[in-house]
């Protein structure tokens, strides 16, 4: 076990591919919203067979994306995992020399807009069973701005920065044992030039 990136860069093309797989991205998730946790564990959550999970985590470790973690249970057989860094980043500048590299690159952000945006629908359909102070918090909106590049980059790195703000709070709340009223909470962020 290793001391966890903060965000992994990725600039391979093999692990873009390992990573570009709807059911090991969905794995990754769980992992990273769980800390750790078992393929039988995972396997529960995503409704695939433990011998399938078990495979997929294998191949995500060989990639340096998972790795395995400190058993949490007298059980032997069991075999731990846990996310490498706490996140992973993907620049289109990496992939952008050969035509297999963009086409991998864009199947992987299509598949990660996919999975985000179905995880938004699950929200709404299940949002009456939230609560009023949750729908409160929840946010859905559309920004439209006239920026240069270097005023949406700088926007970013700012967002990027907030968000890092927040997460480090909610993991030292965590860690103090304060659990409270805390729920994983997603913050799908798109930033793209456009013209009608």
């Amino acid at each position: 076990m290793t001391d966890k990136e903060r965000d992994r860069r990725i600039t391979d093309l093999g692990t873009l591919k390992a990573l570009a797989h709807p059911l090991r991205m969905q794995l990754l998730r769980g992992l990273t919203v769980a800390g750790v946790a078992t393929a039988s564990q995972l396997a529960e959550q995503v409704d695939e067979a433990v011998s399938l999970v078990s495979y997929h985590l294998r191949k995500l470790a060989e990639h340096g994306l998972i790795e395995e973690a400190e058993p949490r249970s007298a059980d032997g057989r069991e075999r731990w995992w846990q996310p490498a860094s706490d996140g992973v980043r993907i620049h289109d500048e990496d992939f952008r020399d050969a035509p297999e590299k963009a086409a991998a690159h864009t199947a992987a952000s299509r598949l990660f807009v996919q999975q985000r945006t179905d995880m938004y629908r699950r929200w709404l359909d299940e949002r009456t069973h939230w609560g009023p102070e949750w729908n409160r918090a929840a946010e859905s909106s559309e920004s439209h701005l006239r920026l240069t590049a270097d005023e949406l980059a700088e926007l970013t790195k700012d967002m990027l920065a907030l968000l890092r703000r927040y997460d480090e709070q909610g993991v030292a709340a965590d860690a103090a044992g304060d659990t409270e009223g805390r729920e994983s909470v997603a913050v799908h962020t798109y930033a793209f030039p456009f013209r009608i």
